[in-house]
């Protein structure tokens, strides 16, 4: 009696379990070309933060290369980077980049450059610092971000690129030095990496159209 129970119950459990990964399954089929498409929105909006729409005219969305070997990146898998050109013209290209050694963990972010080496913007895109203090990296928070457009390999030079505590020209948060150091010597990084492979990542081919699984 017993065992014809636990069977029992064991069956309808299977059968629940079967549903709800067929409802889950359902409703993604249902759900995934409205999810991919807010995807979609929701990238347009951060690369227009960092490059005007008025100064490139191509489909940014699918003009987007792989690098392989983003090591210089902070990350062990490909990473991605979206071009924008103005008939054709290199305009500039955004990277995602890590800076691995946050406060709390990782810090992702994308960073925007012109084909002149200059940056056009950098957006915190997931980290998980501490609130109130080190999540001032985030645009929602702080306009602290803000500051590195316009700056180069060369404004300021090398030994700038740091926070004031450390000799550079860069504002830490009051209680929160190592956020802010992470990110800057990140976003240095990034530039150095334009500046060595500026050709291939314009002429890469378009291999990453989406986003990342």
């Amino acid at each position: 009696m017993l065992t014809k129970m636990i069977g029992k119950n064991g069956l309808i459990l299977a059968i629940f379990a079967a549903v709800c990964v067929g409802l889950i399954a359902i409703t993604y089929y249902i759900t995934r070309d409205t999810i991919a498409g807010e995807m979609e929105a929701a990238l347009a909006r951060t690369l227009n933060q960092l490059v005007e729409q008025s100064e490139y005219n191509n489909d940014v969305y699918h003009d987007c290369t792989l690098i392989e070997d983003a090591a210089a990146l902070g990350s062990n898998k490909p990473l991605k980077a979206y071009r924008m050109r103005q008939d054709g013209e290199p305009v500039a290209v955004v990277m995602e980049s890590i800076a691995p050694n946050g406060y709390s963990g990782k810090i992702a972010m994308v960073v925007g450059i012109y084909a002149d080496g200059t940056i056009a913007g950098v957006r915190v895109t997931d980290h998980k610092e501490t609130p109130g203090l080190g999540d001032k990296v985030d645009a929602k928070k702080s306009d602290w971000i803000l500051t590195f457009a316009g700056r180069s390999l060369r404004n300021p030079e090398p030994d700038g690129w740091a926070v004031s505590k450390d000799g550079g020209q860069f504002d830490a948060f009051t209680g929160a030095t190592i956020t802010p150091r992470a990110v800057i010597q990140q976003v240095a990084k990034t530039l150095a990496f334009f500046e060595s492979n500026q050709q291939q990542l314009f002429e890469g081919p378009q291999n990453c159209g989406g986003t990342n699984d």
